[in-house]
C-alpha cells in the first residue's frame, strides 16, 4: 500500500458528562415532561427582575409543579443572593430549581443545587453556556471564586430559540462572543480530546456564522438557532476541559471590578487567544479551519468589531490604576495555560486590552 503512515494519536481521557438536551422552536412547551421526568413536585422558578415575565409563562406552564417564584438572580452571583435564595427554598420546601434566563440566574440554581442537592432544570435565554458545565461561581468581598462538581450540572436543559429573539442585538453579540471563548480555550486545555476539539470547532463555526446574520435581523430564527446551537457546543467543551488564562482573567476583572460578565469576555477575547495560539498549533489550526483565515485572533477581534461588542476594558470602566489588582489577583493562583504566564506578560496583555 502507497502513502505516508498516519500521525500518532496523542493519549486522552474523555469523560462524557450526563447532558439531556431539548432542542428546537417551540421547546418551551416541553418543560412540564422534563419536570415530570425527574420527578419533582415543589419547583422553585429562578430569574433576574427582567425575566419575570418569561419565568411567569414557565411557571404557568408546570402548574402545580411550580412553589414560588424568585426573581433576584444577579451577575456574579453573590453569595448574599444565594443565601436569601436559599431561605426562600427552604421555606417553599422547594425539591429542583427551574432557571430561566441567561448565565446569572443558571449560576443561582447552580449554587442552590450545590448547597442542598437538589435538581436544576435549565431553559438558556442567552448563548452564555454555563447551563452545559458543571462549575459553579460565587462572589464575596469582591472575590469570585469557583469550583466543579457534579451535582450542579443541570439534569435536562430546554433550548427553544424562540425564547433569543428579542434579545437586543449587543446583548447577543456579547453573548455569543462569551461563549465562542469557552471553545477557544477548550481546544487547547490540557485535558481535551477529539470530541471536544470537534465540538469546539463547530461551535465556533456556527457563532462566528449567525452573529453577524442575528444581529443584522435579529428575527432572523435560522441565525437564533445555530448560534443557540454553537453555544450549547462552547458550553460542552467548557464543561468537560480545564480553564486557562482566558476565563482567569475574566474572573479576576469581574470579581473585583464587578464588570458585565459576557462584555468582559469580548473585550479579553481576541488578546488573549493572539498571547496563547502561537503556542497551542493544534488549536490555531483548528479555529483558521471554523473561522476560515489565516489569523484566527484578527478574526476575532474583527468578529467583535462586525457585530458591534466593546473592544476595550476602558469602555466597561476600567482605569490604569485598576490593573494592579487584576494582576494580583490572577498570580494568586495556579491555572492551565499553554504557555507560561508572567507579571510582564499580564501587565501587558491588560495594557493591550484596556
Amino acid at each position: 500500500m502507497n502513502g505516508t503512515a498516519p500521525m500518532p494519536l496523542p493519549a486522552f481521557v474523555y469523560d462524557a458528562l450526563p447532558m439531556r438536551v431539548v432542542f428546537g422552536n417551540g421547546s418551551l412547551d416541553r418543560l412540564p415532561e422534563e419536570i415530570d421526568r425527574l420527578g419533582l413536585r415543589r419547583v422553585l422558578v429562578l430569574c433576574t427582575p427582567e425575566q419575570q415575565n418569561l419565568a411567569g409563562q414557565a411557571a404557568e406552564l408546570i402548574g402545580p409543579r411550580a412553589a414560588g417564584t424568585l426573581a433576584q438572580a444577579r451577575m456574579h452571583v453573590p453569595v448574599e443572593t444565594v443565601a436569601d435564595a436559599a431561605a426562600e427554598a427552604e421555606r417553599l420546601d422547594a425539591d429542583g430549581y427551574l432557571a430561566v434566563g441567561g448565565g446569572s440566574t443558571i449560576g443561582l440554581g447552580k449554587a442552590l443545587a450545590l448547597k442542598f442537592g437538589a435538581p436544576v432544570v435549565a431553559v438558556p435565554t442567552t448563548y452564555a453556556g454555563s447551563e452545559m458545565t458543571p462549575i459553579w461561581g460565587l462572589t464575596e468581598n469582591a472575590q469570585k471564586r469557583t469550583g466543579r462538581d457534579p451535582a450542579v450540572l443541570p439534569r435536562s436543559v430546554v433550548y427553544d430559540p424562540d425564547l433569543t429573539l428579542t434579545l437586543p442585538p449587543e446583548v447577543s453579540a456579547t453573548s455569543g462572543l462569551n461563549a465562542l471563548a469557552h471553545a477557544v480555550e477548550a481546544l487547547y486545555a490540557p485535558d481535551g480530546s477529539p470530541v471536544i476539539a470537534a465540538m469546539a470547532e463547530q461551535g465556533v463555526r456556527d457563532l462566528a456564522a449567525a452573529l453577524p446574520a442575528l444581529v443584522a435581523d435579529p428575527r432572523d430564527r435560522g441565525a437564533r438557532a445555530a448560534a443557540l446551537q454553537g453555544a450549547w457546543l462552547c458550553g460542552a467543551c467548557l464543561g468537560a476541559t480545564t480553564m486557562g488564562l482566558h476565563h482567569k482573567l475574566c474572573h479576576a476583572l469581574g470579581g473585583t471590578l464587578d464588570l458585565p460578565h459576557a462584555q468582559t469576555h469580548a473585550v479579553v477575547l481576541p488578546h488573549v487567544a493572539a498571547f496563547n495560539l502561537p503556542a497551542a498549533p493544534q488549536a490555531e489550526a483548528a479555529l483558521s479551519r471554523a473561522l476560515d483565515t489565516d489569523d484566527p485572533s484578527a478574526a476575532l477581534a474583527a468578529l467583535a468589531d462586525t457585530v458591534g461588542a466593546p473592544r476595550r476594558l476602558s469602555q466597561l470602566g476600567v482605569s490604569a490604576a485598576d490593573l494592579p489588582r487584576i494582576v494580583e489577583a490572577v498570580l494568586a493562583n495556579p491555572y492551565s495555560n499553554p504557555r507560561p504566564v508572567g507579571r510582564a506578560d499580564l501587565e501587558q496583555l491588560l495594557t493591550g486590552a484596556l
